[in-house]
Parts: structure tokens; sequence; C-alpha cells
């Protein structure tokens, strides 16, 4: 089968080499142009779906809007059999869907119709959602609302960041298409359609990092931490200004005992210890503990040495 891949991030890269692997014939490969990093916004850097199609000798197509006709004119002349979207970056529109005879095919990090859009996997840490997924479905001109043909569910564990169940997720999508293409080649793909009733949504994520509100509760300060990190991260107000925080987790009461406050329980935002395991931080309820932070122009550290480093002390209160 000749394939058309479309796709951009690190998430998109196991697919990709899947496919490659398990010797499908992708003729082209679709991703987003080049960014500009660093300083002064000079240099371009290509996307990781890029790189690999580079180094596999694949034509690499990055077109400013998908709905060019030039661009509409270059995909049809590779002849692509079907098409494979895994994280591109852009809806498609109804003309370039349908390019492809064997149809446009989406891996999709939930269990659809759940968490439909651009941020399933944030979204799922974020709402304390214990199940999440891969779904493989046909694309149509609507966001994530095709057919489903292939969904493989996996449990979120209690303390998993954004960059974790990615990570792991991809892994499993690439898994997922492969199958998935294959009940389509064998003409065994049972195309289930999608209950819209009981659709959710994940928007874009905000961009910059996301402030802590530490008068919610510590499961609720746990999974906002959580569900951005890596990136694009929380922050909260410390004795020199803004810190990141990472690697969140909810304290069990044993664990608040020998806080200072004793059985009194602390306002929100006290540091109520500092160890070697992270800075226990006092929520609106219970506490959370955090690993690691990385101030303003610093390199991520453990929260014990920045509280060294910057004199926090239990008593102190992080945030505005």
């Amino acid at each position: 089968m000749r394939i058309l891949f479309w796709g951009t991030p690190e998430f998109a890269t196991p697919s990709l080499l899947a496919l490659l692997g398990e010797g499908f014939d992708v003729v082209g490969v679709v991703t987003q142009p080049d960014k500009p990093q660093g300083r002064s916004r000079s240099q371009l850097v290509p996307s990781p779906v890029k790189q690999i199609a580079i180094a596999e000798k694949i034509p690499v197509l990055q077109p400013a809007r998908a709905s060019d006709p030039e661009f509409l004119a270059e995909i049809r002349g590779l002849q692509p059999d079907a098409s494979v979207v895994v994280a591109y970056g852009h809806i498609l529109t109804a003309a370039v869907i349908a390019v492809p005879p064997r149809g446009t095919f989406n891996v999709h990090a939930s269990l659809l119709p759940a968490l439909r859009g651009a941020a399933p996997i944030q979204a799922a840490i974020r709402q304390g959602i214990g199940e999440t997924g891969i779904s493989v479905m046909r694309v149509v001109p609507a966001l994530d609302a095709g057919p489903v043909i292939l969904r493989i569910a996996t449990p979120i564990a209690s303390e998993e960041t954004y960059g974790e169940l990615a990570a792991r997720l991809s892994e499993l999508g690439a898994q997922a298409l492969i199958e998935g293409l294959a009940l389509v080649e064998l003409g065994a793909a049972r195309e289930r359609p999608q209950d819209d009733a009981l659709a959710t949504y994940a928007p874009k994520p905000e961009r910059g990092a996301i402030a802590v509100d530490w008068t919610q509760s510590a499961d609720d300060v746990s999974r906002l931490i959580r569900s951005v990190d890596p990136k694009p991260g929380s922050t909260t107000t410390g004795p020199a200004g803004p810190v990141k925080l990472f690697g969140a987790q909810v304290l069990a009461a044993a664990d608040l005992a020998g806080a200072p406050s004793g059985d009194r329980p602390a306002a929100p935002g006290i540091v109520l210890g500092i160890g070697a395991a992270g800075m226990s931080v006092a929520c609106g309820a219970g506490a959370v503990r955090i690993a690691q932070v990385q101030p303003a122009g610093r390199p991520l550290m453990s929260a014990a040495d920045w509280a060294r480093g910057r004199g926090v002390a239990a008593g102190q209160r992080l945030g505005a």
C-alpha cells in the first residue's frame, strides 16, 4: 500500500518508523514548515518527522497551507493509496482527505468520542481520567468525528506526567496503526460510527506556563502540574521570581503528620518541608510534593537544591 504520511512532532515518529519497518511504501511525508529558534530566530529547525524522512530519503512536503491548489496537485502526483495523519498540526480540508482512494486515517490519542481535539493527553491527566488509549479512525471533514476502526485502551498511572503518557501512547499508536491498516488491506475493517452525544473536547493548550492555584485541592494541583510536565510547564512565584514545577505527587496523610504545622492545616502555598525527595507544599485540601523545579533562565534542578540556593524554608509561602 502506498502511504502519504502526515505528521510533525516526536509523537508521530514511532508511527512513521513502524510503517517503514512493516514494508509500507511511504511515498511522501507532509510536515509543518521548519521552526525558527534561538534568540535571533534565524536558525530553522526541522520537525522530528522531517528528520526521519530525510534520513530515509522520502520526499518531504511542507506547505504553508495544505489547501493550496499547487500542493493538492503535488500530492495527487504521488498517487497514494491512503493517507495516515498523526499529530500533523492542522485540520485537513475535504479535498485533501479525498485524494487517496483507500481513504485518510488518523491516529488519535484518546478513546473516541472522548477528548476530541488538539490536546487529549494533557486533558486526560488534568481531568483525572483513569483510562485513555488510541483510536484509529477514518478522517472526515469534522473534528475527530470519523468512524473508528480500532481502539486500544491503557490505564493512566497515578503519578504519570504528560511526557511519560505521550511516550507510551506514541508507541501504542504505532502498534494500532499497523493493526488498523492491516484490517483495511484485508477488507476486514469494521468502521464503527461515533456517538456524537458522548463527545467531549480537549482544546488546544494555553500558551506558556500555567500558574498553579494553591487554593485548589492537592489532587487538582498535582493533575495540573503533571498535565503540562515537561512542557509548557506550570509555574509559581518563589522568593526570586517565577519557578516552574515538575514531578508532582499527592502526599498521603501519614506524610503530613511531621509537617511544621502539626495537626493544624497550613495555608495554601505554605512550604511544609524540604528534603531529598522534594518540597512539600500545602494546598486548599492536602498537600503535594514537588521533585524538581526550573527557575527562570536556569537549568532544571532538584527542589531541594533550589530551596537551599534561594533560602527557601518550611513556613514560607509560594505564589502571589
